[in-house]
């Protein structure tokens, strides 16, 4: 899959100077027909998989996920917004992969396109980085699960990890981390809704909802400690490359 995908965006990349013509005319008697380009195709099936490969191969999934659990443990609602909480992400995924996209540019697509290497040698190439990112992002006992699930037997590297149970065991090791993360941050948030409630049984204010009283408390206190500092300067720092 992920040689695939590599591989269209190679083949969408015009060359230098010879970008193929988008609509190709052919004129016969009576009639007139339009083709869309080899190339047109393969960048239309490139951005239709760009979503599953930015969620799948990224730090995509463990940035959203812990920014929208903080989200709910300020207790803010749809503050901020889902688009708002997108764009974080989004971001934030590409400043922990830049060194990835940078790899795969200078050691792939720019010689490919200056007719350096060939297409096989670019796609190997450009595989390297990213199953780097991904094998440094993936607990073992993950690849062990899917490596039993299949019936295979031991791995004796993890460079011969297959694809096929490289991306799962990555997905999986994602949203261990992301709860991990997102547990850590709850507990403050948490003790301050218990010290609120305790506050309002203890006055009789049962009927008052705690989480309206709590909300200004916890904004307060993630504005203190410079909150979104912290959070996203973690998430990168979670990321970091061994």
């Amino acid at each position: 899959m992920i040689k695939f995908l590599i591989l269209l965006s190679l083949f969408a990349t015009p060359a230098l100077g010879d970008a193929l013509p988008i609509v190709t005319v052919t004129e016969e008697p009576g009639a007139t027909q339009y083709s869309l380009t080899l190339q047109l195709l393969a960048l239309m099936t490139l951005l239709s998989v760009l979503p599953a490969m930015l969620l799948g191969l990224t730090s995509f999934v463990r940035i959203i996920i812990v920014l929208s659990l903080l989200r709910q443990a300020l207790g803010t609602m749809q503050t901020p917004p889902n688009t708002v909480l997108v764009g974080i992400a989004l971001f934030l995924t590409f400043f922990v992969m830049a060194p990835v996209f940078n790899s795969v540019y200078d050691t792939a697509i720019l010689p490919f396109l200056n007719e350096e290497i060939s297409i096989e040698a670019a796609i190997a190439a450009a595989e390297v980085p990213v199953r780097g990112f991904m094998l440094n992002q993936t607990r073992q006992e993950d690849i062990g699960m899917f490596v039993e699930i299949v019936g295979m037997e031991a791995i004796p590297a993890p460079e011969e990890v297959p694809f096929s149970i490289l991306a799962p065991a990555f997905i999986t090791s994602e949203l261990k981390s992301a709860f991990v993360i997102a547990f850590m941050i709850y507990i403050p948030f948490i003790v301050i809704d218990l010290i609120v409630a305790s506050v309002l049984m203890s006055m009789g204010m049962m009927m008052l909802s705690p989480m309206m009283i709590s909300m200004p408390f916890k904004l307060m206190l993630f504005v203190l400690v410079d909150g979104w500092t912290l959070v996203v300067g973690s998430l990168a720092a979670s990321f970091a490359m061994p």
